[in-house]
C-alpha cells in the first residue's frame, strides 16, 4: 500500500504560514515567504530522500496568532481531499498556536491511518542558524516512514520539534526563544531523532482498522470559555465566564490537582452554572500532573457541583475536544459522557 512509481513515497507539505517559511529578500533585506514549490532548492538535503514532495500554500498565509477554527476546517478538508494521493502530510505552522491546531486536528480527523506531522521553527529557514531545516527534514522522513508490513509508522497527528516527535494533543508550547519550543510533560515522545530516528512503537497509537475510511468533522461549536482560577478573582468575573448565556462550556484551569476557590460565593456560581446545564471541565494549570478531585475538599466540592475531571489533558486539547464534541451534538449530557473518555490519546487511561 502507498507505493508509487519507482517505489517512492509521496508526502504533501502544507504551508499555512509562520516563521519557517520566511526568507530574506536580497533586494530590501526583508523577510518574506518563499515559494514552497521550490522547496528542494531551499533545502537541498531533501534530494537524498526517495520521497516525492508536493506542496500546497494557503492563500492568504495566516499568522499563528490569527489562527481560527475556520483554518482547522480548511486544513482537515484539504487532507481528506488529498488523502488517497499521499502517504503522509507535513503541516508547516507558526509556533504560537501549533499545539491548539494539532490538538484540534487529532479530533477532527477520524479514522486516521497516515501521519499528519506539524512542524515549524523559531528562526526563518532562510537564515544561517535556522532550526527550520532539521525540523522540516525529519518531519518529512517521519511522514513517509513505513513499518515492515507497509503501514504508516506513526498514524497520528503529531508535532515534530527539536529532535522530538510529540503527540499533537499532548503538546504545549514551552519556550518563546529556545529551539526546544514544545514539551509533552504527561506523555513520552513518540520518537526521537538522533543519528537515526528511534520510534517508541509501544506508545504510538494504531488504528482499529487500517483500511478505515477517513472521516472529517468540520462542524465545530466554539462556545467555550476558559477561566483561569487566580487569587483575587471576583464574583462578577467568575459569573461572566461560567454563567453567560452565550457560553455552553467552560474549562476551569485550577490549581494543583484540581483545586479552586472554596468560598461559598464561588461554589454557588459553579452550582448555578451546573444547574443551567453548562459543561464544566476541570484542567490543572500545572504543566505536569493530573486532576484528582477526590484528593482535597475543594476538588470534591467542584465534583459535587457537577464539574468533570479533565485528567491530565492540556488546555489546548480540552478546547479542541470540546469544539468537536459540541459540534457533533446539541445534547450536553452526551458531550459530558464523552469528555472523560480517551478518544485519541489525549488523556492517560
Amino acid at each position: 500500500m502507498g507505493k508509487y512509481e519507482g517505489f517512492e513515497m509521496r508526502v504533501l507539505v502544507i504551508y499555512t504560514g509562520g516563521t519557517i517559511g520566511m526568507k530574506e529578500d536580497p533586494a530590501d533585506g526583508a523577510l518574506k515567504p518563499f515559494n514552497f514549490s521550490q522547496i528542494a532548492e531551499e533545502v537541498p538535503e531533501l534530494h537524498k530522500f526517495s520521497v516525492r514532495l508536493d506542496s500546497y500554500t494557503f492563500d492568504p498565509l495566516i499568522d499563528s496568532s490569527d489562527v481560527e477554527p475556520s483554518l482547522w476546517a480548511s486544513l482537515a478538508q484539504l487532507i481528506m481531499d488529498r488523502y488517497e494521493d499521499y502517504d503522509g502530510f507535513v503541516v508547516l505552522h507558526g509556533t504560537d498556536t501549533m499545539a491548539y491546531s494539532a490538538s484540534a486536528l487529532s479530533f477532527m480527523l477520524e479514522g486516521l491511518t497516515k501521519p499528519v506531522v506539524f512542524t515549524g521553527s523559531q528562526l526563518p529557514i532562510g537564515v544561517p542558524r535556522t532550526d527550520g531545516k532539521e525540523n522540516l527534514i525529519s518531519a518529512i522522513e517521519i511522514a513517509a516512514a513505513k513499518r515492515t508490513d507497509g503501514y504508516a509508522m506513526v498514524p497520528e497527528v503529531c508535532i515534530f520539534f527539536d529532535s522530538q516527535l510529540l503527540r499533537g494533543n499532548r503538546s504545549t508550547k514551552y519556550s518563546a526563544e529556545a529551539f526546544h519550543a514544545f514539551v509533552s510533560p504527561n506523555c513520552a515522545s513518540l520518537a526521537e531523532a538522533g543519528i537515526s530516528i528511534r520510534y517508541n512503537t509501544e506508545l504510538i497509537r494504531k488504528p482499529v482498522y487500517w483500511d478505515a475510511t477517513l472521516r472529517v468533522q468540520t462542524r465545530l461549536d466554539t462556545r467555550v470559555s476558559i477561566l483561569k482560577i487566580h487569587p483575587g478573582m471576583t464574583e462578577a468575573v467568575a459569573r461572566s465566564f461560567l454563567c453567560a448565556e452565550e457560553i455552553r462550556a467552560c474549562i476551569l484551569e485550577t490549581y494543583g490537582s484540581g483545586n479552586a476557590i472554596s468560598k461559598d460565593w464561588f461554589l454557588d456560581i459553579v452550582r448555578e452554572a451546573g444547574a443551567m446545564g453548562k459543561i464544566l471541565l476541570n484542567v490543572t494549570q500545572c504543566k505536569s500532573g493530573t486532576v484528582n478531585m477526590n484528593l482535597y475538599a475543594t476538588g470534591a466540592s467542584l465534583k459535587r457541583a457537577g464539574v468533570l475531571s479533565g485528567g491530565d489533558i492540556t488546555t489546548e486539547a480540552a478546547l479542541g475536544k470540546l469544539f468537536c464534541l459540541m459540534g457533533r451534538s446539541d445534547n450536553n449530557a452526551w458531550v459530558k459522557s464523552m469528555l472523560e473518555k480517551d478518544l485519541c490519546g489525549e488523556i492517560s487511561k
